[in-house]
């Protein structure tokens, strides 16, 4: 009764009305079990002022539990926080678990109390965000309760330095575990398994009146959420985690649902009229853990200072609340398992997204409102002209593009159709191309999925790759659920091929692929500890392999292009923790190592001494030994092998993580602050000096004023990326400084 005084006293100082989407989701269809989870809406008190919302880019974030943001998608999230533009994060469940707030080598723990945990948790995210925000993580917060557009209330806390920032909690009940089976659960409540999901309020939140929800409304209330802060960029965990060897998922049970009722949301949210264009960015969870680094050691330490912040590790009493002021269940392993060392996204990879046309013209394309947006220029001096959204919804972030003979485009995405029941979901390669050359483009054709069903492996295949026979017959490729990469041919009459395995075991990441100036296709795929190719011997042969390349680790985020300034293909690529940037030659058939004619393999060495052949497995991958050779020396083949000659591209400083954009004499990354950052190659390259300058974003690299979405592309004459507000940015060639490639 106590508890419920509080709650009374507290809400009643403030409550607002959330403006959410009505009537009814169409992939959910009302059923008797939503009719009796229906209930009045509790009373509410005073209204308080809408929450301040900022111009241009505005931030949602949808997680399952509080901490998910800090281990997940930081540094993201305080790479937002920093552009002082609207930011909320949305927590789907309490978080409650078994109601302990204490280390697990506690000698002497509380005893259970899951309101005041939940409570606890809360602290925590209140106080690391006002640190990231701020500086002062006892920075207060306006604590309210809001009605939800899903019949029930939410709290909502506002930061009152800078009050377009915005934490929401829904405070529904959580699994309270990774793989079990929880019926009374977001996994319970999607599968149909039990008709609704009951509260589980924090002991001290301004919700007066626990509830519980239905499907349809868990979807409606986070599409009021969205409704009401008006998001152009969103961000959620991976609704498509896959599985482990042993069957069980890859990641927690919530997380993966979580994701998929903001998937629903956002579908709902997406048929609004007049909102914003948004886009959507998903996260990998605890398998994050077990790949290559992509944070460099000061951020990594940012991001390991903030968590410690929320697993109140010194134990201050610094929020005055019984309850306690972080969760003492992270405070053992604030770092988790290897999670506060880096961070990665599973959508939005592909640096293929933009063609060039004749006189000039260039096609850019992305995907907001779950569609494609497309770009067009009409000639060199012409300014952009777009988005134009066309197509059906359901397509997925980030998509690739190739030229057909006859000069029409085809994107090739993913799209994920959510279905009236739960064993409707799946995931299927969609594909969409111009009627005409410089025409519109027609209706997506799906082209279906290498999985059997979602149950088996949740779907996780990765975006596609595509590369274009002579004759126009379209090669697709993905890697499936299982690791390995398959593909898809068309047939010269029209019509597909089947699905076919092509090998390769533990691939990670999206594959990618290039055609070299004689028309031989190859594509590589990344995996924990190198990367694997498939090659044609020449134009139009089959594709053999998988053959190892001799690789280092890499971040897992590929781009591969036709070398423009002579035969073969270079693959980008980034190193773990630093983030720099490689590129690997490959000259001549598969088994022919890179010539060497770029003079070879530059980079930091002892006493000065240039490094040729294969660079080593980098610092910070499963296994690495830096510094070492695993290929041979150039010029020496290798049986089953396809062997590059390595690059150094002069990147100290400029760290971040994702994959390199390659237009023209220009590259393009995205930096360790989470902008774009761009430098020129020069026409006849030259090593690098042996030891790279440390200062500032790094020697010859110019950093952007915006914040990243995917990753960038290239064309011709420049470089095109993507702010969280929906922008194309273009940044011509001749604009940035200038390093050396060699």
């Amino acid at each position: 009764m106590a508890r419920r005084a509080r709650r009374g006293v507290v809400a009643g100082l403030a409550a607002a009305l959330l403006l959410g989407v009505v009537g009814t989701l169409v992939t959910v269809p009302d059923t008797a079990a939503d009719r009796r989870g229906a209930r009045a809406v509790p009373p509410a008190g005073p209204a308080v002022q809408p929450v301040r919302t900022t111009a241009g880019e505005r931030v949602v974030q949808i997680l399952a539990h509080p901490d998910d943001d800090l281990f997940f998608m930081n540094p993201d999230t305080a790479q937002s926080l920093a552009t002082g533009r609207s930011l909320t994060s949305v927590y789907l469940t309490a978080g409650e678990a078994d109601g302990v707030n204490a280390r697990r080598d506690d000698p002497d723990p509380p005893a259970p109390d899951k309101a005041a945990y939940a409570e606890a948790r809360q602290n925590g995210i209140r106080a690391a965000y006002a640190e990231m925000a701020t500086g002062d993580r006892t920075s207060p917060w306006s604590r309210s309760a809001v009605r939800t557009a899903g019949g029930g209330s939410a709290e909502l806390d506002t930061l009152r330095a800078k009050p377009w920032i915005s934490l929401v909690w829904v405070q529904l009940r959580e699994a309270g575990s990774v793989n079990g089976d929880r019926p009374h659960s977001l996994r319970g409540l999607w599968d149909g398994r039990v008709d609704s999901l009951g509260s589980q309020l924090s002991s001290g939140t301004p919700v007066r009146e626990d509830f519980a929800y239905t499907k349809r409304q868990v979807v409606e209330t986070v599409a009021g959420l969205l409704e009401r802060f008006r998001p152009t960029f969103v961000r959620i965990q991976d609704p498509t985690p896959g599985r482990t060897a042993k069957g069980t998922y890859s990641d927690h049970q919530d997380h993966l649902y979580g994701a998929r009722f903001a998937q629903a949301a956002l579908a709902r949210y997406a048929a609004v009229p007049g909102h914003p264009a948004f886009g959507v960015q998903t996260y990998l969870g605890y398998a994050t853990g077990r790949l290559p680094r992509t944070l460099g050691p000061a951020d990594a330490a940012a991001k390991l200072r903030t968590l410690e912040t929320y697993a109140w590790t010194d134990g201050a009493d610094h929020c005055g609340d019984p309850a306690g002021c972080g969760d003492r269940k992270v405070a053992a392993r604030p770092a988790g398992h290897g999670w506060a060392q880096t961070v990665r996204h599973t959508r939005g990879e592909s640096t293929t997204w933009a063609q060039p046309g004749p006189g000039g013209t260039a096609w850019a394309f992305s995907v907001l409102d779950r569609r494609l947006a497309v770009w067009h220029r009409a000639g060199p001096t012409a300014g952009w002209t777009g988005p134009r959204l066309t197509g059906d919804g359901g397509i997925d972030g980030g998509v690739t593009s190739v030229r057909l003979p006859d000069g029409r485009i085809a994107v090739l995405g993913t799209r994920t159709t959510l279905g009236a029941r739960a064993a409707d979901y799946r995931r299927d390669v969609v594909l969409s191309v111009q009627r005409s050359r410089g025409g519109d483009f027609g209706p997506w054709a799906s082209l279906g999925t290498p999985e059997r069903d979602d149950e088996s492996g949740t779907s996780a295949i990765s975006a596609p790759a595509a590369v274009v026979d002579p004759t126009g017959r379209l090669r697709v490729f993905v890697r499936d659920s299982a690791h390995r990469l398959t593909g898809r041919t068309g047939l010269p009459g029209g019509g597909w091929e089947p699905w076919t395995p092509l090998g390769g075991t533990g691939l990670r990441g999206d594959p990618v692929a290039a055609t070299d100036a004689s028309g031989r296709h190859t594509v590589f795929v990344p995996t924990p500890s190198s990367v694997l190719a498939w090659s044609q011997s020449g134009p139009g042969g089959p594709l053999a392999g998988p053959m190892r390349t001799g690789l280092p680790a890499t971040t897992l985020a590929l781009n591969a292009t036709a070398d423009a300034r002579g035969g073969g293909i270079r693959l980008w690529y980034r190193v773990p923790v630093t983030g720099e940037v490689r590129a690997a030659h490959f000259g001549g058939a598969p088994g022919v190592p890179g010539t060497g004619e770029r003079g070879g393999a530059v980079g930091a060495g002892a006493a000065g001494a240039p490094r040729t052949g294969i660079a080593g497995k980098a610092k910070g991958a499963p296994g690495a030994e830096a510094g070492t050779a695993s290929g041979g020396a150039a010029g020496r083949g290798t049986a089953g092998m396809f062997v590059p000659v390595v690059s150094f591209v002069a990147s100290t400083g400029v760290a971040g993580f994702g994959p390199v954009g390659s237009g023209g004499d220009l590259l393009a990354v995205r930096s360790r602050t989470g902008v774009l950052a761009t430098t020129r190659t020069q026409a006849r390259p030259r090593p690098v000096p042996v030891t790279e300058p440390e200062a500032g974003a790094g020697a010859g690299w110019t950093e952007g004023g915006f914040l990243l979405a995917g990753a960038p592309a290239g064309l011709p004459g420049g470089i095109a990326a993507i702010g969280l507000d929906g922008t194309l940015h273009w940044t011509p060639s001749g604009r940035p400084r200038t390093a050396q490639l060699p």
